[in-house]
């Protein structure tokens, strides 16, 4: 499934050159996020960098607070938490 957020730039910086990131990773989470489009374009920097979401827990959280957001549109909280194994909402 296409990301249901940005496409195209990065999402913290609007670098043009990005890569696809998947918000839940893991191997179950990863195909969650493929299912429910929950990737995002970021830019290496922001991705893999040293400022990157895979070293900035702050990004990272608010990344997956973005898909809960997103998830509970249409789902109940506890429909979240048993799909993704975890309330982002509330830390």
């Amino acid at each position: 499934m296409r990301s249901v957020f940005a496409e195209g730039e990065c999402i913290v910086c609007g670098n043009p050159n990005t890569e696809e990131h998947h918000i839940f990773f893991g191997t179950a989470n990863r195909r969650k996020s493929e299912r429910y489009g929950y990737k995002v374009p970021l830019c290496y920097e922001h991705h893999r960098g040293p400022h990157g979401v895979h070293f900035d827990q702050a990004l990272d959280k608010h990344l997956k607070r973005m898909a809960q957001h997103h998830f509970e549109r249409n789902h109940s909280r506890a429909d979240f938490i048993r799909e993704f194994g975890k309330n982002y909402m509330e830390e």
